[in-house]
Parts: structure tokens; C-alpha cells; sequence
């Protein structure tokens, strides 16, 4: 009979679990930076979050697909309208009270592409 293996911790980098936790990396504190976050410090973040990651969430600066779901539009839609780094909260704000051209393109391009996956779900 062989004994059972101790189970080992499940790390990962720290850009993978800002990428997780829907927050850019280079605002994070330098701790998080530049250490490793286990499985179980990710699900303690997701659960109770600290200051610095509500403020993160809350605030920004968000990256590209955190910007792309708030202005209800793809990544590639992002580039086309000239967005190609990270936005604050605020700045998002201020887009969608502009509502510039680009962005009622984009949003109706990304509407139509939500409406053909969900035909071809159903389908």
C-alpha cells in the first residue's frame, strides 16, 4: 500500500492572479508584485478583499478587459477606438457621457455579435 502524498500548495504568478482578481498588476501593491499568490491567498483576496483591491476594483486603473466590459464592448473594439492602454474608472465615466462615435459602433458590433452567439447556442 503506498501512503498518500502530501498535497502540494498550488502557487501561480502574480499576474496571473491580478489577472483574476480584475485588476492591473502594476498598481498593486510592490508585496504583491513581487511574490507568489497560493490557490488558498487568492480565494482569502476573492473573499475578503483588502482596501487596496476594493480601492483597485472600485477606482482603476482597469485593465483592457475590465475597460472593454464596462463600455460593453470587445478588446479589438478598444484598439479601433484608440484605447490601447489602461482607464480609470473616471475616465471610463467621462467616455460614456462623450458616447463618441466609435463607441455606439462598437457597442452595436459587439451587440450584434452577442445576438448571432447566442442564435447559433440555440440553434
Amino acid at each position: 500500500m503506498t501512503s498518500p502524498k502530501p498535497k502540494s500548495i498550488q502557487t501561480m504568478k502574480p499576474a496571473t492572479a491580478a489577472k483574476k482578481l480584475g485588476v492591473l498588476l502594476s498598481a498593486t501593491p510592490a508585496e504583491f508584485q513581487t511574490g507568489v499568490v497560493s490557490r488558498d491567498e487568492l480565494n482569502a483576496l476573492q473573499a475578503t478583499p483588502p482596501a487596496w483591491l476594493v480601492d483597485l476594483r472600485r477606482n482603476g486603473p482597469h485593465p483592457k478587459h475590465v475597460v472593454a466590459a464596462k463600455l460593453r464592448v470587445s478588446i479589438s473594439g478598444l484598439a479601433r477606438g484608440g484605447i490601447t492602454g489602461p482607464l480609470t474608472t473616471a475616465e471610463i465615466d467621462a467616455l460614456k457621457a462623450e458616447n463618441p462615435t466609435w463607441l455606439e459602433r462598437e457597442r452595436s458590433i459587439q451587440a450584434e455579435v452577442r445576438k448571432e452567439e447566442l442564435r447559433l447556442k440555440q440553434g
